[in-house]
């Protein structure tokens, strides 16, 4: 047994190219495989009541779970072929006068044995590694969801692969669907498009963080239109897009907010950006979403000096009539247009349109609140 498996090591040597660029430490492991494996075959041949020989046990078990990182499926196999051979050219010596045939017979049935074996072998590490890799990527979302800021993110993004920028995170419901089959889903369809996804599911909440892919860079919400159909019924919606995942936490937030505030607007699309949301997250009590209405509308607004926020504020109390804005200013309806044009140009919500107007409406409503001390 033990030159059998000297030969096949040598064999390797000669036949692998990979196998000699290993380590010496892991082409140990590889020939105590090899030695256990005909070792096995000589013990269960020996004793024909076991009908299945014990493969999983009895070979792979006396190698670490992280030669199945250092040695590929298919590298695995061509190794056992190598082993194979190298006990099919010495049957006439080994076998007993006449049990050449019954030798070559056993020899097949324990190399089937072998290869099933191999396959259940690769397959529990790539569950384990895939259970893993679920329970890291709940860590991370967990984490960008509170605000975590630690070099640790960094390292469990890189232990994932994570590289594509710009990220921003999404948010939906489950709506009754089995948790693990949504985010498998979800992880498979995105990185089929080719970004980087991390996902989490926390009660009927899912939140995924996607590295966009390069295509998508110029309109990075489109990247998420082919996933909003995996969530559940309900609104999806998508964060701001960030630099990098260490900020991803600021998009995830975002999501998380523009979601629970979603139900105040109905009609809103699928999916829909957190930015279309402020109105309905600051009436929500979201802090961050008020400072940036008062910040991106209300103080533009105030600095650009009265007359627009005073032609506005009668504009919107006058159920958004032009003649009678112009009437209550004293003004031609020609600068009444002209003023609520420059409102929008500093604004980007234009008066006129119903979303326009309510966001619009709130944010003077909150600026004005947070000067009355």
């Amino acid at each position: 047994m033990g030159a059998l498996g000297t030969a096949a090591v040598a064999r390797m040597e000669q036949r692998l190219f990979w196998f000699r660029a290993m380590s010496a430490e892991d082409r140990s492991w590889v020939g105590l495989v090899a030695q256990s494996g005909v070792a096995a075959f000589v013990d269960w041949f020996k004793n024909p009541d076991r009908v299945r020989p014990a493969i999983a046990v009895e070979v792979f078990g006396t190698a670490p779970r992280e030669l199945t990182r250092s040695v590929s499926l298919q590298q695995t196999v061509e190794m056992v072929r190598v082993v194979i051979d190298v006990v099919e050219t010495r049957v006439q010596e080994l076998a007993a006068p006449g049990g050449e045939q019954q030798l070559r017979e056993a020899m097949l049935h324990y190399s089937r044995e072998v290869a099933f074996s191999t396959a259940k072998v690769y397959a529990r590490a790539a569950e384990a590694r895939g259970a893993w890799d679920a329970r890291l990527e709940a860590l991370i979302v967990e984490a960008l969801l509170h605000g975590d800021r630690e070099e640790g993110l960094q390292t469990w993004s890189a232990a994932l692969g994570w590289s594509r920028t710009p990220v921003m995170a999404v948010a939906g419901l489950l709506g009754g669907q089995d948790a693990e089959e949504v985010l498998a889903d979800l992880r498979a369809m995105a990185r089929r498009a080719g970004h980087d996804v991390l996902a989490g599911a926390q009660g009927d909440r899912v939140v995924v963080v996607i590295g966009v892919a390069d295509q998508f860079g110029a309109a990075p919400i489109s990247a998420v239109e082919p996933l909003a159909g995996l969530f559940g019924p309900g609104p999806v919606v998508v964060g701001p897009p960030v630099t990098d995942l260490y900020a991803a936490g600021r998009s995830a937030r975002a999501a998380v907010d523009g979601l629970r505030a979603a139900p105040a607007w109905p009609d809103a699309p699928r999916p829909v950006s957190a930015a279309d949301l402020l109105p309905e997250r600051a009436l929500d009590g979201d802090e961050a979403a008020r400072r940036r209405l008062i910040q991106e509308i209300y103080l533009p607004l105030r600095g650009a000096g009265s007359p627009l926020l005073d032609t506005l504020s009668v504009y919107l109390e006058h159920a958004s009539s032009l003649e009678s804005t112009a009437r209550m200013l004293f003004v031609h309806p020609n600068t009444v247009r002209y003023r609520l044009s420059r409102v929008a140009e500093l604004t980007g919500f234009t008066p006129s349109d119903g979303r326009g107007s309510f966001a619009l409406r709130v944010a003077v409503t909150l600026g004005r609140l947070s000067e009355r001390d």
